[in-house]
């Protein structure tokens, strides 16, 4: 039987978390950070995206990262992989866990990846039989799964759809991402509920945003519902691209603290984590230990 008071976090800061920075970040550094983290004791780490480098600059060296990243026993490296061309490189660079994205706002998905939920969707397919044949489980995000920019609160029976359609086509896992940050636990609440009618609690995680400083509060709401799966990156790293100089990815240092207030267990050795979100504070500022300030501009094109 489960240890319903165990939680696994899922340190997303090498990839969601520097994806949007704007100098480049040196290979070496990504590489340093992935193995601070390892140290902590994640299980799982999402490393890169296999993504174009004319969309993701940041994201350029995706090969290099994933051949290159420390490797352990009970460590499973993940990478985005949003098409088939995504998927067949980041299997041939040794990811263990692939990740694809979709939307629950069609705005959103129209302006993200310039086609319709469902054609998102219809992408995906190659990506899980890939997948199946090299035995490797896929997560799906739902972005928007509160709010969106453009069309506003959304719809928790949407979310559902969007999930639903997910787990047919192979998903091992649902995502749901507070996007923007606008998330308030009333609400949260009300989409978990709908998103559980269709897929169970051990199949869910949460990815919150702390730009109106309420992730913490709607990490109580998903535990209440059985949820045990948390995304969170090293030292807050990453800002929501909507809400210019407003906090992003809930800081897992403040993950960590919040859960040992409740008693969950999660694994994670506090003072190698300190040392990893020490390094990952760093890179903002170009101060020594961290990412070092790039004068160059990305080469990617």
């Amino acid at each position: 039987m489960a240890n319903e008071r165990a939680v696994t976090i899922v340190e997303v800061g090498p990839r969601d978390g520097l994806q949007n920075e704007k100098r480049p970040i040196p290979t070496e550094c990504k590489l340093q950070l992935i193995a601070l983290l390892a140290d902590a004791g994640f299980c799982r780490i999402e490393a890169t995206a296999f993504v174009s480098p004319k969309w993701v600059p940041q994201m350029a060296d995706h090969d290099e990262v994933m051949r290159r990243a420390v490797r352990r026993p009970g460590l499973a490296l993940m990478a985005l992989a949003p098409n088939e061309k995504g998927a067949v490189a980041a299997i041939g660079a040794g990811a263990q866990e692939l990740a694809v994205f979709a939307s629950a706002s069609e705005t959103f998905a129209a302006k993200n990846t310039n086609c319709t939920i469902a054609e998102s969707i219809d992408r995906f397919k190659p990506v899980l039989s890939l997948a199946r044949r090299h035995r490797l489980p896929v997560r799906g995000y739902v972005s928007c799964a509160v709010d969106c920019p453009y069309e506003g609160p959304i719809a928790p029976a949407a979310v559902r759809a969007v999930a639903t359609r997910l787990i047919e086509i192979g998903c091992d896992e649902i995502a749901v991402a507070d996007t923007i940050g606008r998330g308030v636990p009333e609400r949260v609440e009300a989409m978990l509920a709908a998103l559980l009618e269709a897929v169970p609690a051990h199949q869910v995680a949460c990815h919150f945003h702390d730009t109106s400083g309420l992730a913490l509060a709607n990490v109580d709401v998903a535990l209440a519902h059985g949820v045990r799966i948390f995304d969170s990156a090293a030292a807050g790293l990453g800002g929501c691209p909507y809400a210019p100089g407003a906090a992003g990815n809930l800081a897992t240092g403040r993950l960590v603290e919040w859960l040992n207030t409740k008693g969950y267990s999660h694994g994670i050795d506090e003072q190698l984590l300190d040392r990893a979100e020490q390094f990952a504070a760093a890179s903002r500022h170009g101060e020594a230990g961290g990412f070092p300030e790039r004068s160059s501009p990305s080469t990617t094109g």
